[in-house]
Protein backbone atom coordinates (compact mmCIF):
# COMPACT_ATOMS: atom_id res chain seq x y z
CA UNK A 1 0.00 0.00 0.00
CA UNK A 2 1.45 3.39 -1.00
CA UNK A 3 2.05 6.24 1.46
CA UNK A 4 -0.81 8.14 -0.15
CA UNK A 5 -3.15 5.18 0.30
CA UNK A 6 -2.25 4.81 3.97
CA UNK A 7 -2.78 8.51 4.69
CA UNK A 8 -5.97 8.56 2.56
CA UNK A 9 -7.41 5.61 4.46
CA UNK A 10 -6.54 7.27 7.76
CA UNK A 11 -8.17 10.55 6.71
CA UNK A 12 -11.34 8.87 5.54
CA UNK A 13 -11.77 6.90 8.76
CA UNK A 14 -10.70 9.49 11.31
CA UNK A 15 -11.59 12.89 12.60
CA UNK A 16 -9.22 15.84 12.31
CA UNK A 17 -7.58 15.11 15.64
CA UNK A 18 -6.90 11.46 14.81
CA UNK A 19 -5.55 12.44 11.40
CA UNK A 20 -2.80 14.41 13.15
CA UNK A 21 -2.37 11.97 16.04
CA UNK A 22 -3.78 14.39 18.62
CA UNK A 23 -6.21 13.86 21.48
CA UNK A 24 -9.60 15.42 20.75
CA UNK A 25 -9.42 18.42 23.10
CA UNK A 26 -9.54 22.18 22.81
CA UNK A 27 -6.08 22.49 24.33
CA UNK A 28 -3.50 21.22 21.89
CA UNK A 29 0.20 21.59 21.27
CA UNK A 30 0.50 23.83 18.19
CA UNK A 31 4.03 22.57 17.52
CA UNK A 32 2.79 18.95 17.41
CA UNK A 33 -0.01 19.99 15.08
CA UNK A 34 2.42 21.81 12.79
CA UNK A 35 4.86 18.88 12.77
CA UNK A 36 2.12 16.34 12.01
CA UNK A 37 0.78 18.59 9.24
CA UNK A 38 4.20 18.90 7.62
CA UNK A 39 4.75 15.14 7.91
CA UNK A 40 1.46 14.31 6.19
CA UNK A 41 1.93 16.97 3.53
CA UNK A 42 5.36 15.56 2.74
CA UNK A 43 3.69 12.23 1.98
CA UNK A 44 0.64 13.39 0.01
CA UNK A 45 1.54 16.69 -1.66
CA UNK A 46 0.62 16.68 -5.38
CA UNK A 47 4.19 17.57 -6.40
CA UNK A 48 5.27 14.10 -5.24
CA UNK A 49 2.80 12.54 -7.68
CA UNK A 50 3.43 14.63 -10.79
CA UNK A 51 4.57 11.52 -12.70
CA UNK A 52 1.95 9.18 -11.20
CA UNK A 53 -1.25 8.02 -12.84
CA UNK A 54 -4.44 10.08 -12.90
CA UNK A 55 -6.02 8.20 -10.00
CA UNK A 56 -3.04 8.72 -7.69
CA UNK A 57 -2.74 12.40 -8.64
CA UNK A 58 -6.44 12.89 -7.95
CA UNK A 59 -6.18 11.05 -4.62
CA UNK A 60 -3.19 13.21 -3.69
CA UNK A 61 -5.07 16.39 -4.51
CA UNK A 62 -8.09 15.25 -2.48
CA UNK A 63 -5.91 14.30 0.47
CA UNK A 64 -4.04 17.59 0.36
CA UNK A 65 -7.36 19.43 0.40
CA UNK A 66 -8.63 17.37 3.36
CA UNK A 67 -5.39 17.78 5.29
CA UNK A 68 -5.36 21.55 4.67
CA UNK A 69 -8.97 21.86 5.84
CA UNK A 70 -8.30 19.77 8.95
CA UNK A 71 -5.21 21.82 9.75
CA UNK A 72 -7.03 25.14 9.23
CA UNK A 73 -9.84 23.95 11.50
CA UNK A 74 -7.58 22.81 14.34
CA UNK A 75 -5.28 25.84 14.06
CA UNK A 76 -8.15 28.29 14.69
CA UNK A 77 -9.49 28.32 18.27
CA UNK A 78 -13.01 29.22 17.07
CA UNK A 79 -13.13 26.56 14.36
CA UNK A 80 -11.54 24.00 16.71
CA UNK A 81 -14.22 24.67 19.35
CA UNK A 82 -16.97 24.45 16.75
CA UNK A 83 -15.51 21.19 15.39
CA UNK A 84 -15.20 19.67 18.88
CA UNK A 85 -18.79 20.56 19.65
CA UNK A 86 -19.85 19.00 16.34
CA UNK A 87 -18.01 15.79 17.22
CA UNK A 88 -20.21 15.60 20.30
CA UNK A 89 -23.42 16.35 18.44
CA UNK A 90 -23.72 19.98 19.51
CA UNK A 91 -24.65 22.38 16.69
CA UNK A 92 -23.48 25.93 17.33
CA UNK A 93 -25.70 27.16 14.47
CA UNK A 94 -23.67 30.33 13.87
CA UNK A 95 -25.38 30.85 10.52
CA UNK A 96 -28.98 30.63 11.72
CA UNK A 97 -28.88 31.81 15.33
CA UNK A 98 -28.25 35.54 15.23
CA UNK A 99 -29.65 36.24 18.70
CA UNK A 100 -27.05 37.80 20.99
CA UNK A 101 -27.09 38.35 24.70
CA UNK A 102 -27.85 41.99 25.58
CA UNK A 103 -24.55 42.19 27.50
CA UNK A 104 -22.62 41.47 24.32
CA UNK A 105 -24.42 44.20 22.41
CA UNK A 106 -23.75 46.71 25.21
CA UNK A 107 -20.08 45.68 25.26
CA UNK A 108 -19.83 46.15 21.50
CA UNK A 109 -21.37 49.63 21.74
CA UNK A 110 -18.92 50.56 24.49
CA UNK A 111 -15.98 49.30 22.47
CA UNK A 112 -17.14 51.28 19.45
CA UNK A 113 -17.34 54.43 21.58
CA UNK A 114 -13.87 53.82 22.99
CA UNK A 115 -12.52 53.36 19.48
CA UNK A 116 -14.09 56.60 18.32
CA UNK A 117 -12.73 58.44 21.36
CA UNK A 118 -9.20 57.10 20.96
CA UNK A 119 -7.08 60.14 20.08
CA UNK A 120 -3.65 58.60 19.69
CA UNK A 121 -1.69 55.40 19.24
CA UNK A 122 -1.37 54.87 23.00
CA UNK A 123 -5.14 54.85 23.44
CA UNK A 124 -5.44 52.36 20.58
CA UNK A 125 -2.74 50.18 22.15
CA UNK A 126 -4.63 50.14 25.45
CA UNK A 127 -7.83 49.17 23.64
CA UNK A 128 -6.01 46.47 21.68
CA UNK A 129 -4.54 45.00 24.89
CA UNK A 130 -7.98 45.03 26.50
CA UNK A 131 -9.47 43.16 23.53
CA UNK A 132 -6.60 40.66 23.50
CA UNK A 133 -7.07 39.93 27.22
CA UNK A 134 -10.82 39.56 26.71
CA UNK A 135 -10.18 37.10 23.87
CA UNK A 136 -7.74 35.09 26.00
CA UNK A 137 -10.26 34.96 28.84
CA UNK A 138 -13.05 33.75 26.57
CA UNK A 139 -10.78 31.11 25.00
CA UNK A 140 -9.78 29.93 28.47
CA UNK A 141 -13.43 29.69 29.53
CA UNK A 142 -14.36 27.74 26.40
CA UNK A 143 -11.31 25.47 26.77
CA UNK A 144 -12.27 24.63 30.34
CA UNK A 145 -15.84 23.79 29.35
CA UNK A 146 -14.86 21.74 26.31
CA UNK A 147 -12.10 19.82 28.02
CA UNK A 148 -14.41 18.96 30.94
CA UNK A 149 -17.12 17.93 28.45
CA UNK A 150 -19.59 20.66 29.40
CA UNK A 151 -20.58 20.97 25.76
CA UNK A 152 -23.88 22.82 26.15
CA UNK A 153 -22.18 25.44 28.34
CA UNK A 154 -19.34 25.76 25.84
CA UNK A 155 -21.86 26.28 23.08
CA UNK A 156 -23.40 29.19 24.99
CA UNK A 157 -19.97 30.69 25.72
CA UNK A 158 -19.04 30.58 22.06
CA UNK A 159 -21.85 32.92 21.02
Amino acid sequence: MSKTSVVAAKALTSNHFELFGLAPAFALDPERLDAAYRDIQAKVHPDRFAQAGDAERRASLQMTTQVNEAYRTLKSPVLRAQYLLGLHGVDVDFETNTAMPPELLVEQMELREQLEEAKDVNALDVLQKKLFESKKGLESEIKEKLDTQKFAEARESSK
